[in-house]
């Protein structure tokens, strides 16, 4: 039985939920007898333990469990005779035997309910419609690429199929070198600060800008000894903001060489007949669906930005809580795959809150907005949406496969389509102004997720 509901604040309320002592024991009783059955004990044949000793190994975990099922049982019964959208889940405490009155039990729940969501209008929003283009000279700069990504080196100075790699035989940017190293720090060595035959190729930043520069320009078995401040906020802790004496020799110089722009180098993209216009024709596709996917982003991000400033609406913390959660156990996912142990690592709330805040906000006015407005995904538009998916790889059949196999999978891009629905709209409603952005500065910055 629920008692009335109290409003402690715009979203939180709180209700008093009692039953009688002896429903509990009762249900507690029925429950011991079924683990009675099955229930072994030292000198007992199964099934055949006492009830007194079979209560003071269960009796407490069963307790609990009866307890959290009719206070749970209890609390939605409430929930659904009040029509309350609860936020999260309830806070329970007990409440005393004096409070609760002779043979019953009671509980105070403590939770939060959905918000209201306002929607503003949304004529006078302002969106910016992100653009971009893709050019011959970006395609000229993806084939760059896709040639440094296919480099081979050959020793400078030895004649191959390629040349010798020029009369310059000294270490130049792009060169790769193969060098041995020691590093002082008032004389002594320093852990870390020494390798032999070891690579790197110059240009790269992989190696700190003092070291590349006193590579640059020694030829094979010449020595160099130099001076190198190191950052302090190197990683290096012990050495991070002193500054060590280096000698490095080098041992070996390799000179880069790219693959030719022709026919063999279409067929290692995927052209099978080599032809270079159909291989341009395919970078331009490939790199016309990613400015696609990136302005769309931008977009979506300016509409969400919109759609916050127009509505107004309380959020529930427990919401928040449980996404601050979420976020944390993505982070802690994400740095196991990069080799870390999260465990060890502590994680603040403080910074996943803004994130979460923000997700949850617009995950509400979504919600609203759709069912408004309704804007739910159709089926058309979900199979569209991965067949959209599918053009980018070998096997398109596959993909449909992977999506329309998994029910979760299915929801993942329901969801990305509602989204789409919500942009088209408010870009239908809002003061919509186009952005345009050059393609290095779409590809260099992410639109938040």
């Amino acid at each position: 039985m629920a008692t009335a509901v109290e409003t402690l604040s715009k979203l939180e309320r709180r209700m008093t939920l009692s039953f009688p002592l002896a429903d509990v024991q009762a249900e507690v009783e029925k429950r011991l007898k079924v683990r009675a059955r099955t229930a072994k004990a030292p000198g007992f044949r199964p099934g055949k333990v006492p009830m007194k000793m079979v209560a003071a190994q269960f009796g407490y975990q069963v307790e609990t469990e009866v307890l959290n099922d009719k206070v749970g049982r209890a609390f939605n019964d409430a929930a659904v005779e009040n029509n309350l959208r609860v936020a999260g889940f309830p806070r329970i405490e007990p409440k005393t035997s004096e409070e609760a009155g002779e043979g019953k039990l009671a509980f105070d729940a403590t939770f939060e309910v959905y918000p209201e969501v306002t929607l503003g209008d949304l004529s006078g929003a302002e969106v910016e419609k992100t653009t971009a283009s893709v050019s011959d000279a970006e395609i000229d700069k993806t084939i760059d690429i896709l040639r440094k990504q296919r480099v081979h080196y050959h020793v400078k100075g030895e004649q191959g199929a390629h040349g010798d790699g020029g009369a310059d035989q000294s270490a130049q940017n792009g060169d790769r070198v193969t060098v041995d190293f020691v590093g002082k720090i008032d004389g002594v060595e320093f852990q870390g600060g020494k390798a032999e035959a070891f690579p790197f190729v110059l240009g790269e930043g992989r190696m700190l800008p003092e070291f590349e520069a006193a590579t640059i320009g020694l030829k094979v078995g010449e020595s160099k000894t130099f001076p190198l401040a190191f950052p302090e906020d190197y990683h290096g802790k012990d050495v991070a903001g002193k500054t060590a004496e280096f000698t490095i020799t080098v041992k070996k110089i390799e000179w880069a060489h790219m693959p030719e722009v022709d026919a063999v180098f279409a067929q290692s993209l995927g052209i099978e007949d080599g032809d270079l216009t159909k291989m341009r024709e395919d970078i331009k596709k490939n790199l016309e669906r990613e400015v696609t996917a990136r302005t769309k982003a931008k977009t979506k991000d300016s509409v969400m930005n919109a759609l916050i400033k127009a509505s107004e609406l309380e959020v529930p913390k427990a919401l928040i809580d449980q996404d601050v959660e979420r976020l944390a156990e993505m982070a802690r996912q994400d740095m196991a795959q990069r080799g870390m142990d999260p465990k060890g690592m502590q994680l603040p709330k403080e910074l996943f809150t803004a994130q979460a805040e923000r997700r949850v906000r617009l995950g509400l006015i979504l919600a609203e907005v759709v069912k408004q407005n309704k804007l739910e995904a159709t089926e058309e538009q979900v199979k569209a949406q991965i067949e959209d998916f599918a053009q980018s790889y070998e096997d398109p059949q596959q993909v449909l496969k992977y999506y329309f196999s998994d029910r979760r999978r299915l929801a993942e891009v329901e969801a990305l389509v509602l989204e789409e629905n919500v942009v088209n709209y408010v870009l239908g409603k809002a003061k919509v102004s186009e952005k345009p952005v050059s393609f290095d500065e779409l590809m260099g910055n992410q639109a938040q997720a």
